[in-house]
Order: C-alpha cells, then sequence, then structure tokens
C-alpha cells in the first residue's frame, strides 16, 4: 500500500542516499524526496532510483528552475516538488510525464496551480497556515484535490492534520537530518507511520 507520506531528504549525500533510502522503504515510506539544494542530488537521486526506482517513487523537491525539471527526469526522478507556484516549472513538468507538486500558500495560488496542471497542492509552510487555514481553503478547492501539509508536521500531530483535509504529508526534519543515525531514522518512520494508518 502506498502511503501519501513524501520522505524529504534536505541535505543527504550520494554516499549515504541508498542506505536511507532502503531503511525508509522497509518502514513504509514508498515516497522520496530529494532537495536539490542537497550536495549532488542529482547523483543521490540517480542512485535512490537504481537501488529502489522500482518499488518506490523518487522525486526533487526545492525545483525552482524549469531547466533542473528534465535533469530530475533523466537522473530517475517521477515528481517535481517546489516550494513555490510556478506556472513554467509545472507545465514542464506536466509535459515530461512527471507528477507535479508546487508550494501554495493561498487560494489564489491553488487554483493558479491547478489551472497549470499540478496534481495535488503542497500547502507550505503548513505551520503557518494551520489547521484552521486548510479547513478554510480546502473547503473552496475541488474535492478531488489531494492537499499535502509540508512544515511542522509530526507524528503527534498528524492526526489534527488530517481532520483539518490534509490527505498527504511531507516530512522533512522530523524524520531526516544528516546527522541522524539509520536507526533512529528507521524509529522516526515507523512512528509516522503507525500515526498515519491509526
Amino acid at each position: 500500500m502506498s502511503r501519501k507520506l513524501i520522505a524529504i531528504l534536505r541535505g543527504i549525500t550520494p554516499d549515504e542516499a541508498e542506505a536511507v533510502a532502503a531503511v525508509l522503504l522497509e518502514e513504509g515510506f514508498d515516497w522520496i524526496e530529494v532537495p536539490l539544494n542537497s550536495p549532488e542530488a542529482f547523483l543521490s537521486i540517480e542512485r535512490i532510483a537504481r537501488s529502489v526506482g522500482d518499488v518506490a517513487h523518487i522525486g526533487a523537491g526545492t525545483v525552482t528552475d524549469v531547466d533542473n525539471v528534465g535533469r530530475v527526469q533523466s537522473a530517475g526522478g517521477t515528481y517535481i516538488v517546489s516550494p513555490n507556484y510556478d506556472a513554467d516549472v509545472i507545465m514542464r513538468t506536466k509535459a515530461l510525464g512527471m507528477g507535479s507538486y508546487p508550494g501554495v500558500f493561498s487560494p489564489t495560488e491553488c487554483f493558479a496551480a491547478l489551472k497549470a496542471g499540478a496534481d495535488a497542492l503542497k500547502l507550505f509552510p503548513a505551520s503557518m497556515i494551520g489547521t484552521s487555514g486548510v479547513k478554510a481553503i480546502s473547503a473552496v478547492l475541488p474535492a478531488s484535490t489531494d492537499l499535502y501539509a509540508v512544515g511542522g508536521v509530526s507524528a503527534e500531530n498528524l492526526s489534527k492534520w488530517r481532520d483539518s483535509g490534509i490527505d498527504g504529508y511531507g516530512i522533512g526534519t522530523a524524520l531526516y537530518q544528516p546527522d541522524k543515525s539509520l536507526d533512529d531514522i528507521r524509529i522516526s518512520a515507523r512512528q509516522f507511520v503507525k500515526a498515519y494508518d491509526a
């Protein structure tokens, strides 16, 4: 079963990418995002895609330049996540047959991103929007719109986000940090999966 949990591996290096991805997959995370502001991000994407791309979704985050969309695909990525709404990035992503998850903050950005072809919307930073903001925004969007909360989601508050209308979650520092051991990553991943499945 594919959960709508995206592991955001900001700061990961190519040398640790495969091992971290393997642990995440074992614990139930099959959506893995490598932000492009990580060291040698394209090489990390390539290594993760080569090792687990047949059973997981590998993509890139912090994609703000349309020229990087094709580079992500060439490295083996299948989806693009951005911190912002950029119609050119969305349209290029969709033209290449990839999944598009732009960052949005307001109803105006939500509707513009959907019009440009976004597959789902990344509410970012979710901690600033809050659960009451999510309820208000989701009330005016098409019912079929998938909303992902990114920024401020923990295993402890995941159910509150879900109750507000969130469908999926991007998990960053609460799951992975460059100095975190594989055992600690495994424990964090297990906690998030348990909260998601509850």
